[in-house]
């Protein structure tokens, strides 16, 4: 099942979250509501943004936006239809729709809920803009796979990254991203409405210092013993041992017949193992004065004080979304957001978009790989009956 039973619920009832931003990109209006990032990077670093179904989709007239050119930069962003402002203590929902078509190798596909209302300034959106979240799956190599939850935290001038990793998709299949923070201090990742990652903000970002320290005034005292073992003090090496050498000359070694002590040296005989010769170790005991680790005393940390809104990302007003992309081998393309308060908001515009048209998808993806399997088979029997019909000319060739 995807949703909880409290979200199947909320959706049988009328759903009263407010939107602050929701794109489907299924018209060419889309360029107006949105912003090339054109001083950002040089023309010839910036891949540009195609608007497409896709290769395979389960509705042609349901398109998203698509990166089309391999190893480049990809900047857009756009205005929100009103500010999200966490002082109203609600809950902030991010949702999108990747579909990386190109089987990813590496590349980003990550979106970000950005601040500067009136001031943002759009053609100058990337990498180095501030920003309030940054969410969604980043891709590099086969070790190197994870949904970004990275939040602002105005107190300490950061962006601070989820400590651990969040996992992601990487086929070549839509998937649906979502991200919920709530004023409780806590948050939740969804991928495909299955929650993948929630817990506390405090406990899962280094947001706030340590509740506990070392004692800097205690320190591991000289006499403290932490040798499990020591050596058997009535285990001695057997008399004459260190006089014994663990090689010896080869005595079945000869000088060689040619060799010239003038030109060659004093000839030495190369060195074997001695059989009179074997390892000796002492023998270990329990330590009788044996206390255990020594643990360090831990104490309050004067430095840490708790903070009631670390979810407050939006302190001053979320105002625009935007991706600010790097991509060595284009073809991700991006659906459905949505921005709100609500997620149940976010689940009913995803049975609306994403689940309507998955399993359309994905049996379009199933026949176009079908054809091209039959397509191959086709060119390999051809190639075959070439060969042979070669092989005949040559026999009757070689006759007359």
């Amino acid at each position: 099942m995807r949703f909880s039973l409290l979200a199947t619920a909320a959706l049988a009832a009328p759903v009263m979250g407010e939107v602050y931003f929701k794109e489907q990109f299924n018209d060419e209006g889309w360029k107006d509501r949105w912003t090339v990032s054109t001083k950002w990077k040089s023309k010839s670093e910036m891949g540009e943004w195609k608007l497409t179904a896709g290769e395979w989709y389960g509705d042609e007239k349901d398109t998203g936006i698509k990166t089309s050119t391999d190893a480049r930069f990809y900047g857009l962003s756009a205005a929100m239809s009103k500010p999200f402002n966490s002082s109203e203590k609600k809950d902030l929902v991010i949702q999108y729709s990747v579909k990386n078509e190109q089987k990813i190798d590496c590349g980003g596909a990550y979106i970000k809920l950005l601040g500067g209302g009136s001031s943002f300034d759009s053609a100058k959106f990337g990498g180095d803009t501030p920003y309030s979240v940054m969410f969604g799956p980043d891709i590099c190599g086969s070790s190197n796979k994870r949904t970004h939850v990275i939040m602002r935290y105005k107190p300490k001038d950061e962006n601070v990254l989820i400590r651990k990793d969040v996992p992601c998709e990487s086929d070549v299949h839509s998937h649906l991203y979502t991200l919920v923070i709530r004023p409780d201090n806590t948050f939740e990742v969804f991928v495909d409405n299955k929650s993948v990652r929630s817990g506390s903000i405090e406990e899962e970002f280094d947001m706030l210092p340590e509740k506990e320290i070392k004692d800097p005034d205690v320190s591991k005292p000289d006499d403290w013993v932490d040798q499990r073992e020591i050596e058997d003090p009535d285990h001695k090496k057997p008399e004459g041992y260190d006089d014994i050498p663990a090689e010896i000359p080869d005595p079945e070694a000869a000088k060689p017949d040619d060799w010239d002590d003038e030109e060659d040296g004093e000839w030495e005989p190369p060195m074997v193992d001695n059989p009179d010769w074997e390892p000796w170790e002492p023998k270990m005991i329990p330590n009788p004065d044996y206390k255990g680790p020594w643990e360090h005393p831990m104490i309050a940390n004067p430095e840490y004080a708790p903070d009631d809104k670390l979810y407050a990302v939006c302190d001053e007003g979320c105002t625009h979304v935007g991706f600010e992309l790097w991509q060595v081998k284009s073809g991700t393309l991006f659906d459905d957001i949505i921005v709100t308060d609500s997620l149940e908001e976010a689940q009913k515009f995803a049975e609306e978009t994403f689940f309507k048209k998955k399993d359309g998808e994905r049996a379009a993806y199933d026949e176009k790989e079908k054809k091209e399997a039959e397509a191959r088979k086709a060119a390999s029997a051809d190639e075959d009956d070439d060969e042979d019909d070669e092989d005949e000319e040559d026999i009757f060739g070689d006759e007359f």
